[in-house]
């Protein structure tokens, strides 16, 4: 299969999605797993959520029942399955409080000791070349215990928090730091989650938001200043996520133009591509 009429890819694309049930809207992979260009890796350790995950994607996952983190046992705070706050970090009731509405989302009903796993110890997992990271905190941990199986990883979605939620959770800062030191950029965020500053409630609508920043979902990318690090193989499959995950017309052909630096692609293939982008479904 040609894949925007301009290459073959040799294998398909691997995701990894971690902390699956977090999803509110359709993930901006589905396209890629919906059309078999992709297989989709799925981690969610919570089981009252397995029978959903497997009614929504079939056979169309592999589904792992892990909680990844460090490979120690922690503490895992139930709250409400609904309320997306279950997590190996403790609520912080002190912040929870400056939120309106979040000591209710953020209530513990029970408390559980879990062995957790480090990625790079999931042996049946293939390297990944796009990862999506929401799990309350724990991202940037399970990041670091897993260098090896991401070390094809071209790009990252990771929700990252402006105010932490949950003691001794790294903030946005700590993991953009991390993340520009192994080799990737910020390219850009998805949604920028703002919320009301208790007890001010806006047009009786405690969801409706003031300016407090709160978190956000964004993209990194593999540093594009060092495309000479990627393999053939890897540039069509970043040609690939830009087009479909970032809707990123500009890196595409940024990328387009290494493969025919290259002289893998023909020469006048990006101009072509420029001119028609718009049939491919993005």
């Amino acid at each position: 299969m040609k894949h925007l009429d301009i290459f073959d890819l040799d294998q398909k694309i691997e995701i990894m999605d971690v902390g699956v049930a977090a999803i509110a809207e359709r993930p901006i992979y589905s396209k890629l797993v919906e059309d078999q260009i992709a297989n989709l890796n799925a981690f969610e350790g919570d089981k009252r959520h397995l029978d959903k995950l497997k009614s929504i994607y079939g056979d169309n996952v592999k589904l792992y029942n892990d909680f990844l983190f460090d490979g120690s046992t922690q503490n895992l705070y139930l709250a409400q399955p609904d309320s997306g706050m279950t997590s190996l970090f403790k609520p912080s009731e002190k912040v929870l409080k400056f939120f309106n509405g979040f000591s209710y989302f953020g209530k513990i009903e029970k408390i559980e000791k879990i062995k957790t796993k480090k990625l790079d110890n999931i042996f049946e997992l293939p390297y990944i070349d796009f990862v999506k990271l929401d799990i309350q905190g724990s991202e940037l941990t399970v990041l670091k215990n897993g260098l090896q199986k991401l070390k094809s990883c071209l790009a990252i979605q990771l929700e990252v928090s402006f105010v932490c939620l949950y003691e001794d959770q790294p903030s946005f800062g700590e993991v953009d730091l991390w993340m520009r030191s192994n080799g990737y950029l910020p390219h850009t965020f998805l949604d920028i989650k703002r919320w009301s500053i208790s007890p001010t409630i806006f047009n009786n609508n405690f969801r409706r938001p003031g300016n407090q920043l709160l978190e956000s979902d964004i993209i990194y990318i593999k540093d594009p200043f060092k495309l000479d690090l990627l393999s053939v193989n890897q540039l069509k499959k970043f040609i690939l996520i830009s087009h479909y995950l970032l809707k990123s017309i500009d890196l595409s052909v940024y990328l387009i133009l290494e493969l025919e630096r290259r002289k893998i692609l023909d020469k006048g293939t990006c101009r072509n591509y420029i001119t028609n982008f718009k049939k491919y479904s993005l």
